[in-house]
């Protein structure tokens, strides 16, 4: 066993010292347990989950990519004792899909020039056009739609709508990753409500800071069958202790706004946290899990991305099935899979590329299509 391993908190025994003995003691029990645990150290509690509210509006549907698809612009809207908000998203479906089909949603850190709705502009961090060849449905929300990426003393985006103005703010209360995975789930609800969707097939994808929200986001939100998680790094998919690169320390400094201020005491102290990010990933266990790194993603620390994923495969195991099946770190460009969890490192730098695209359907077209037995 690495080393490192043996420092981590053990997933799979209670918070009083007891083990757990079976996969009727992880759901409910240790994995509300853990859950709970994140939520009050590190990523904090929203304070609604779908408002009573929310309404789904379709503004416009026209034919694109040669005809292969259908482009819907669509938004969310919701209200909060701070006023409204509104979310929109961008849907391509395959045209001539004669059955619900699976969907990859990327949660957009980038700008809307990245995502451009209209394909003026096409990119390799989302390729829609791969993405529906694939015959999957490709949607996409920008984070700024939902909260601003900005110490901004949360008073604007859902923080600005559902927080108490009149209360000081705890410190459980719920950063900023905590809102952008918030409106993950609010695209999820919409994928449920559209016949064209196969909503038991989604898959969310999400870079660098959002890769972190993916992990969040599919932690909390079972629905979501697949979850990808792209150069997420610290207090992502990466080990906090041993970890090279950024520190808790560091990230909590440059961004303040992003994680439960309670997260902040572990600022040099990681040992003392009562979670690392593997318990994170066996949250998502046994649904499918994609973890990607990048050679010269340093600061990420790819072999801490790596080992996280080895360390949460108990939890698959407990649960009947195997993880990712090995604890060796591949070669560059050399993607590996076990059952339910997959891995690549890139060769490159910290970005999302067609590369990395074409991995996740890959993983996706032998596992996502065949998970319910298609």
């Amino acid at each position: 066993m690495n080393d490192r391993l043996r420092e981590l908190p053990n997933l799979l025994a209670w918070e009083n010292g007891e083990q757990v003995a079976s996969s009727v003691d992880w759901s409910p029990g240790r994995r509300d347990e853990i859950l709970d645990l994140f939520r009050e150290h590190v990523y904090g509690r929203a304070p609604v989950e779908r408002p009573a509210s929310m309404r789904l509006r379709t503004h416009e549907t026209t034919d694109m990519m040669n005809g292969r698809a259908v482009r819907k612009t669509l938004s969310i809207t919701y209200e909060g004792p701070g006023g409204q908000g509104e979310l929109p998203f961008v849907l391509f479906v395959p045209k001539e899909a004669t059955k619900p089909v699976p969907a990859f949603v990327l949660i957009n850190n980038r700008g809307t020039g990245l995502a451009d709705p209209d394909r003026q502009r096409v990119e390799g961090f989302w390729p829609a056009e791969l993405i529906v060849e694939k015959g999957y449905a490709a949607a996409v929300f920008q984070v700024e739609d939902v909260d601003p990426d900005e110490h901004d003393g949360f008073r604007n985006g859902v923080h600005g709508l559902f927080d108490s103005p009149d209360e000081d703010r705890a410190g459980d209360a719920w950063g900023t990753i905590g809102a952008w995975a918030w409106g993950a789930s609010r695209v999820m609800d919409a994928l449920e409500a559209d016949p064209a969707i196969d909503a038991k097939r989604v898959a969310l994808v999400g870079h660098s800071r959002v890769g972190k929200t993916a992990l969040w986001a599919g932690a909390q939100d079972e629905r979501f069958a697949m979850i990808v998680s792209n150069n997420s790094g610290c207090t992502g998919a990466a080990l906090s202790r041993g970890k090279k690169g950024e520190q808790i320390e560091h990230i909590n400094k440059q961004f303040p706004h992003w994680f439960a201020d309670n997260y902040k005491q572990y600022n040099g102290r990681e040992a003392e946290l009562p979670v690392d990010q593997h318990m994170l990933l066996a949250l998502i266990a046994p649904r499918l899990l994609y973890v990607s790194s990048a050679t010269e993603d340093a600061w990420a620390d790819p072999a801490s991305e790596f080992l996280s994923l080895v360390a949460a495969e108990p939890v698959y195991q407990l649960l009947g099935h195997e993880g990712l099946g090995t604890d060796v770190m591949p070669e560059p460009d050399v993607p590996i899979s076990g059952e339910t969890c997959g891995y690549h490192l890139r060769t490159g730098d910290h970005d999302l590329t067609t590369y990395d695209w074409q991995c996740f359907l890959a993983f996706a077209d032998a596992r996502l299509r065949n998970s319910l037995n298609e």
